[in-house]
């Protein structure tokens, strides 16, 4: 089968379009033929090289996937060759407490396909299938395959973490970032009222276009303006995903009593603060990591079958051009996702 992989950590050279051989196929797996990946940042982490997971290489990456039930293993029940469906990307043991308590996103051996294990670019993958979501007969595959990491990872964010409701608000940054056009449209569904910055002026009236309320430069001192909006409150919950660049004033724009989540770090991992604020304010600091199962399948439900919510989808490109959608990414140039097609 057609492949994108890597040989080993590195620049986006190292990037190849090349045969590898099929997955084999265990009883309890699904083998997907895969319509279409989507990129995420993550797939730019793992490249790169996160500490302390050491892959098996050659490499493939992609953790956004959708297809169609190519083969079933022996002791599948439930499937059938031919339907339509996107992959859960997260893995988990199913018998350790956190799982055990329906949290699998905190499993002890918590992994995700397309980085801690082989993913989705390419022609072909074997999932587990209790990995398996349906999807509609006459959705398309490419917007299809830009739904599962963002939207997860978003709801899990806003709705479980963050306690978003209606009447709130909430700041969004990154607001170009695929994550955070999922939050945009969650939040709205939500009832919120929302804030998005962007240090792109075009990505900011994209924002604005999705469903933004108001929309600030991320480059400015974005907390001061938004405390002016806010008649000096700040919002109830902010959504952090830069990290090093914005952490100071993703605080000053938090209200007293709200919710800070972190579900990212792309301008660097290493943040100061002072304490003080935290516990006068009494605002709280959470992380958040893909989802679990329930959550999976409620905002799954959501983009698929209520079609509440639509996957952004910035462009299409063959797999066979993986060097240039990495490109893509890396420098910012999207708005949404990017998708691939083997």
């Amino acid at each position: 089968m057609k492949a994108a992989i890597f040989r080993q950590h590195g620049p986006i050279e190292n990037l190849e379009y090349t045969d590898m051989p099929a997955p084999a196929l265990g009883p309890h797996d699904v083998l997907i033929r895969v319509r279409a990946v989507a990129l995420n940042h993550l797939d730019l982490f793992v490249r790169q090289g996160i500490p302390g997971i050491n892959l098996n290489f050659p490499h493939i990456g992609g953790s956004d996937i959708a297809g169609e039930v190519e083969a079933l293993g022996a002791a599948v029940e439930g499937w059938r060759e031919g339907q339509r469906v996107v992959v859960n990307p997260s893995l988990w043991c199913g018998v350790c407490e956190f799982c055990v308590a329906g949290e699998e996103s905190l499993c002890v051996k918590y992994q995700i396909i397309g980085e801690h294990t082989t993913g989705g670019m390419a022609e072909y993958i074997v999932v587990p299938s209790a990995n398996l979501f349906r999807i509609p007969d006459d959705y398309p595959f490419e917007p299809a395959a830009a739904a599962p990491l963002v939207y997860m990872t978003a709801w899990r964010a806003l709705i479980t973490q963050g306690r978003l409701r209606a009447g709130q608000t909430v700041l969004i940054l990154g607001a170009g970032g695929g994550v955070a056009s999922a939050a945009i449209q969650i939040a709205r569904l939500a009832g919120a009222k929302v804030y998005a910055a962007s240090r792109d002026g075009a990505k900011r009236e994209r924002a604005r276009e999705l469903g933004a309320d108001e929309v600030l430069d991320s480059t400015a001192d974005f907390a001061k303006e938004l405390r002016a909006m806010t008649n000096r409150r700040g919002v109830d919950v902010v959504l952090e995903n830069v990290g090093e660049v914005t952490w100071a004033r993703a605080l000053r724009s938090v209200a007293k009593g709200g919710y800070v989540v972190v579900y990212g770090a792309t301008s660097g991992p290493h943040v100061q603060m002072d304490l003080r604020p935290l516990f006068w304010n009494q605002y709280h600091i959470l992380g958040a990591t893909m989802s679990n199962r329930q959550e999976f399948n409620t905002v799954m439900h959501l983009v698929f079958w209520e079609r509440k919510l639509q996957p952004v989808v910035d462009r299409v490109l063959p797999l066979a051009e993986i060097q240039a959608a990495h490109r893509a990414l890396e420098d910012g140039e999207q708005f949404g996702k990017i998708v691939l097609t083997p």
